[in-house]
């Protein structure tokens, strides 16, 4: 079986297990979720969920949290994990937002990634899940996979990125991105893999 003909197999199982999956970060808009995105670096998803509510709280907008200080943003994070790099961008990041782009999250690749503590996969994630831009942001789970599943080489995750934009069609990315995710937590994991209780895995090693 070629990757093309694999990618498909493994693209039908996982619109069965998930057809419709959602962002599993807590957020209200494009600025809460470039938050969130930012505050899971090194953070479970579900840590982040219990921490962002209380932040947005106080701050749910570049001008609100300007007017906090990082130092008060930091205590609100800590148990997020690297507060303190984090609670500065995250200030930092709104004062850009303030002053160059009205309070607002820009829709590019070049000016997110340009926004303090945002790089590509942060950018990636928010095009595709706030702005619907056809983007396939590719984080450890799906690096992961993507080497178990012969997809890609996983030399790094830039070259997984490209490996699965050529496999996947375009409008499928926003979703498959998900999808992984889910299924490497539920079904895939990077320890006590077992390959009869993994339907993909199971499925494509036995064609």
């Amino acid at each position: 079986m070629n990757k093309k003909t694999r990618a498909q197999k493994i693209a039908k199982l996982l619109d069965k297990l998930y057809p419709d999956p959602s962002i599993p970060l807590k957020h209200q808009d494009a600025y809460t979720l470039l938050i969130a995105v930012l505050l899971s670096a090194q953070c479970k998803d579900a840590r982040v969920n219990e921490i962002s509510p209380k932040l947005f709280k106080i701050a749910n907008t570049p001008e609100k949290m300007s007017r906090l200080s990082p130092q008060e943003i930091e205590e609100i994070i800590r148990p997020c994990g690297l507060a303190p790099t984090k609670s500065k961008a995250i200030w930092n990041l709104s004062q850009v937002l303030i002053h160059r782009y009205e309070g607002k999250v820009p829709e590019t690749f070049k000016k997110l990634e340009a926004l303090p503590g945002v790089g590509h996969k942060t950018a990636s994630v928010v095009l595709c899940q706030a702005f619907q831009k056809p983007a396939f942001p590719v984080d450890t789970h799906i690096h992961r996979l993507a080497q178990r599943w012969k997809l890609s080489s996983g030399k790094n995750v830039k070259k997984t990125e490209k490996d699965l934009k050529s496999l996947f069609s375009r409008d499928t990315w926003i979703k498959l991105h998900l999808q992984i995710i889910y299924y490497a937590r539920e079904y895939c994991p990077a320890r006590g893999h077992k390959i009869e209780q993994c339907p993909i895995c199971h499925s494509i090693s036995n064609s």
